[in-house]
């Protein structure tokens, strides 16, 4: 069950399924989003169970807890990105580029849980040594 401490509506740029993160589609000249599609997108928020239809608005989580779909296998604590479906996975950085966290698991779960997540927006770099 989510516990949302901020919601927003937002129009969409593409359909957005429920429970999924999303984007900034076109940054510099709008506010609208999208399904996210990589762990370096502007990842901005998680839709609601509702999701959103292209040209019509989404609620989008921005602070406290949301349900998330998992695009693969988290544990309880883990960070988490987006993967090129919107869906939830580990962030795991390299020293090549700065992955983009959007929350932490509540809970641990595989590709297809909806799971608990505390919306909490970051960057993970791990600099050259």
């Amino acid at each position: 069950m989510s516990i949302p401490g901020l919601i927003r509506s937002y129009v969409t740029t593409a359909v957005v399924a429920a429970c999924t993160i999303v984007k900034f589609t076109d940054a510099s000249a709008t506010s609208k989003v999208g399904p996210a599609a990589a762990n370096t997108d502007p990842l901005w928020g998680i839709a609601d169970a509702q999701g959103g239809d292209s040209g019509d608005t989404v609620d989008v989580i921005l602070d406290g807890l949301a349900d998330v779909k998992l695009g693969g296998t988290v544990q309880a604590g883990d960070p988490l990105t987006s993967d090129a479906n919107a869906a939830a996975i580990k962030a795991t950085p390299s020293a090549t580029n700065i992955v983009r966290v959007i929350a932490w698991a509540e809970q641990p779960g595989v590709a297809g849980d909806i799971i608990r997540a505390k919306v909490e927006r970051s960057v993970i770099h791990i600099g050259a040594s």
